[in-house]
């Protein structure tokens, strides 16, 4: 899967998750400064990406400011498939 695709499902599953499409806008924005993410939906973001894509990533395995933007998260994801 390449970086484009990759990051299309992502932006799906963030929009799904956040309950708003600006995740689209910004893929450098911190999601949590912004508040389009908070804890919980970080955990349930971890599970639907490996429903999504069978990458287990343990919320104890990453700090937060490693998976607080849509960059990253595709960053860390893409490391793991």
């Amino acid at each position: 899967m390449d970086r484009e695709e990759l990051l299309a499902r992502i932006l799906d599953l963030l929009e799904y998750i956040c309950g708003d499409e600006a995740v689209r806008e910004e893929q450098d924005a911190d999601l949590f400064d912004t508040g389009l993410l908070d804890s919980l939906a970080a955990m349930e973001l971890l599970v639907e990406i490996e429903n999504e894509f069978g990458v287990v990533i343990a919320p104890t395995e990453v700090d937060r400011e490693e998976m607080n933007t849509v960059s990253k998260i595709v960053d860390r994801v893409s490391e793991r498939i």
